[in-house]
């Protein structure tokens, strides 16, 4: 079983603890990372911090910065099999579905490699004899915390945006899933040596420990976060508390997938199946609430149904295999709690329970589960995180609306329907980040990801997440020569 520690200004240094990282699909350790303490965090940041303050990062070129991202996308191109392999043992997630994220991977530091070179400010038209400007410039340390369900894709999502700024870097993983990450630092390391040190470190450990030291550290000036929204909260506690650090967040969802009858019914229901169940439904944008039109509510249900029941449960590596098992036993017993509660208080249209894997018995696989029930159940409120879908009936247009905006997340919503008119007004009064129509969940680095209420606050990728990690800089040039004149 392989170990591995802390990535500081491009070496290998030993964390205050251990921690064995499990396989999901067989509930055995398959690696030994290290548990960081507060003083191994402030270790990374005074490192981030040095090469932001006085390195030759400090004085690196858009252009430099934009070729290094391209070289760290080769990277990740030439050893995509291997990342997507040892994505899948720590995740459970199928293997076509790691190899889909690791591309995106190569994808999202492209895009940034090439969005480096393009960051402009703007001149100004003041009432004055002046020449008035603004220049936009890195934010200094940036600390990135990421989840657990996209490892490698969504760290690229901050690291790409980050680097192409001018910022350093000091990445946080979840403590389910590390090794993508470092399996990454350990590339750059091999084949990108000249990378300056401090430039991009990584520390593993416990959120409540690791992640809150690198919120609370003074020596950060900007946190990247992407997780549940409780946790959310105590990162903005722990902002206000430090130095008033910039903050982005991209937080929990309950979204709306909304099927009116006259859309495709064969079509319909494979989107609300993609829409929760990609990624043992382990997705913050998973379509959870599936709003069905009372004219089709009894065929689009028992379709639903009978396509569930074709899931394939099985080995992640198996490239047949359609979902593997939840991210750990923690997670398993919280899906499962959510299962009991819906037997209470909602009705059991396919799935609730447990799977059992032959061959692999001691992992964590859920079936995929259907309930019935209104909007007001705990089931349809609150954020699962795994396969389980509630489908709500709904009346007409100003019902479904009603039903889809009633929720304190708005991270992402679907309609589905052959009137764009009625699409394009569900479209506008719908109170989410991203709105898809006739499709769920497809996600590009060249439009913004985020949410309103309580998903989060900023945006990710394209010309967005480049903003987050840049400070703007007015600049006021006088040009008269004349006394101010005022005494």
């Amino acid at each position: 079983m392989k170990s591995h520690e802390n990535y500081i200004q491009n070496e290998w240094v030993a964390g205050a603890g251990a921690r064995e990282v499990i396989d999901p699909a067989t509930g055995a350790p398959i690696a030994v990372v290290a548990e960081s303490s507060r003083e191994d965090v402030e270790r990374a940041v005074a490192a981030a911090r040095e090469a932001f303050d006085h390195g030759p990062w400090r004085r690196s070129t858009a252009l430099e910065r934009g070729r290094l991202l391209f070289r760290m996308a080769a990277v990740v191109g030439r050893h995509a099999a291997e990342l997507a392999e040892l994505e899948t043992r720590n995740t459970g997630k199928p293997l076509v579905e790691s190899e889909v994220d690791i591309a995106d991977t190569v994808t999202c530091l492209e895009y940034f490699g090439g969005l480096a070179t393009k960051v402009q400010g703007s001149t100004l038209p003041v009432p004055d004899n002046a020449l008035n400007f603004t220049l936009k410039e890195p934010v200094g340390v940036a600390g990135l915390i990421v989840p657990w369900n996209y490892p490698l894709m969504l760290l690229a999502w901050k690291l790409g945006p980050a680097l192409a700024a001018g910022c350093t870097v000091v990445a946080k993983p979840a403590e389910q899933t590390p090794l993508t990450t470092l399996a990454f630092a350990r590339l750059l390391q091999e084949e990108i040596p000249e990378l300056p040190p401090g430039v991009f470190n990584v520390v593993t450990g416990d959120g409540p420990v690791a992640g809150r030291a690198l919120v609370e550290s003074m020596g950060v000036d900007k946190i990247a976060f992407t997780g549940g929204t409780e946790t959310g909260r105590e990162v903005l506690r722990g902002v206000a508390a430090s130095n008033l650090k910039k903050v982005s967040l991209e937080l929990g969802g309950k979204s709306p997938n909304i099927f009116f009858a006259d859309a495709d019914l064969d079509a319909a229901t494979d989107g609300a199946l993609f829409g929760v169940f990609i990624n043992q439904g382990e997705v913050c944008s998973a379509g959870s609430r599936v709003l069905i039109q009372q004219d089709v509510y009894g065929p689009f249900l028992d379709l639903m149904r009978e396509k569930t029941q074709r899931i394939t449960l099985g080995d992640p590596m198996a490239r047949d295999t359609k979902m593997g098992p939840v991210v750990s036993a923690e997670h398993f017993e919280r899906v499962l709690g959510f299962l009991e509660t819906g037997k209470k208080e909602a009705k059991l249209v396919a799935g609730g329970g447990a799977a059992r894997v032959p061959g692999f018995e001691k992992g964590y696989f859920i079936q995929p589960t259907i309930f019935e029930s209104d909007n007001q159940a705990r089931i349809a409120r609150e954020e699962i995180f795994g396969p389980v879908v509630t489908c709500i009936p709904f009346k007409d247009e100003e019902e479904a609306l009603a039903i889809a905006n009633d929720t304190p997340y708005g991270l992402a919503a679907a309609v589905w329907s052959r009137d764009i008119y009625k699409c394009l007004r569900l479209v506008k009064g719908l109170r989410a980040g991203i709105v898809w129509v006739n499709t769920m969940q497809p996600c590009y680095v060249e439009a913004p990801w985020g949410g309103y209420k309580q998903s989060g606050h900023g945006r990710e990728m394209s010309l967005h997440g480049i903003e987050e990690f840049l400070e703007v800089k007015q600049v006021h040039i006088n040009l008269s020569e004349a006394p101010i004149g005022w005494y």
